[in-house]
């Protein structure tokens, strides 16, 4: 397959260009191609359009998304831009030109207030306006293609990026005690895992809705517990609420994801977060 990955210099989108190629599970004839924003501006559907008019692809990786989840309290239009007007601008180009597209989503477009975790089939109910502009980017792959798999997927760090495990080993070179919300609950993901389960749907077309993460769940806080415990790092975390911690956006209490269509259609169970997480620091820690 020819594969397109947007968003190829952010975190997942670093590890998609690496790592999907490569996996046991994809085949030898896979050609991963990433583009940056100046190459394919997704946010503009005649660029977007003139863009795949010229270039073909049998399925491209929406890896892109606005992120920075306070700073889209004060900056909707951008967000809305790139999480909700850029998938649609590829749902139009992969009716037009017949691609497959995967595209990223999250758990935030949940409420939180299930503490049993998620289903695909669940309706989701945005609660900040980072969530309501990826449940909207949702909607319109839903709307505008048929050959779609929209993963949502959970609290992700990997190697590349920004993400909570960097900033957590960060702050423990500098201070012997931090503060960490402990009133949030979700389940971590390892970046290369969720590509690695990417590589197992990309050649199918069992198309919809899928969630993945990694098995488990924990709060913030037990999390940050776990990543100094594996790397042996003396440091004090102290569990404060989200009310305590006041960031601009609000934030869902239980984001967990069941993987439900991942084990029935494919029988895939992920590892638990913690046996990913040892992985990840080991790897790259030592």
């Amino acid at each position: 397959m020819k594969i397109l990955v947007t968003g190829s210099t952010g975190q997942l989108g670093t590890d998609l260009v690496r790592c999907l190629g490569t996996l046991s599970l994809a085949s030898e004839s896979h050609e991963i191609i990433g583009a940056t924003r100046k190459e394919l501006d997704i946010t503009n559907n005649e660029k977007a359009l003139e863009y795949f008019k010229k270039h073909s692809y049998d399925a491209v990786i929406n890896a892109a998304a606005y992120t920075n989840v306070d700073k889209c309290e004060t900056d909707f239009d951008n967000v809305f831009l790139v999480n909700a007007i850029g998938p649609r601008n590829l749902a139009i180009a992969s009716y037009k030109y017949g691609f497959k597209l995967i595209h990223i989503s999250t758990d935030y477009v949940f409420d939180g207030k299930n503490p049993e975790g998620y289903y695909e089939f669940d309706q989701p109910n945005p609660i900040n306006k980072y969530a309501i502009t990826k449940f909207a980017g949702e909607e319109y792959v839903k709307r505008h293609c048929t050959q779609y798999f929209i993963i949502r997927t959970s609290w992700l760090y990997g190697k590349h990026g920004k993400n909570f495990v960097k900033t957590m080993l960060t702050l423990s070179e500098s201070r012997d005690e931090i503060k960490v919300v402990n009133d949030q609950t979700g389940s971590p993901t390892f970046s290369e895992d969720l590509v690695d389960f990417i590589s197992r749907i990309i050649t199918t077309e069992k198309y919809g809705i899928y969630h993945f993460s990694n098995s488990g769940s924990c709060t913030w806080h037990e999390f940050a517990k776990e990543i100094f415990k594996i790397t042996n790092k003396v440091i004090t975390v102290h569990p404060i609420s989200t009310e305590e911690f006041n960031a601009p956006a609000p934030r869902p209490q239980y984001s967990i994801l069941n993987n439900y269509m991942a084990k029935l259609e494919f029988n895939h169970e992920s590892r638990h977060w913690k046996e990913a997480l040892e992985y990840f620091l080991i790897k790259n820690t030592n």
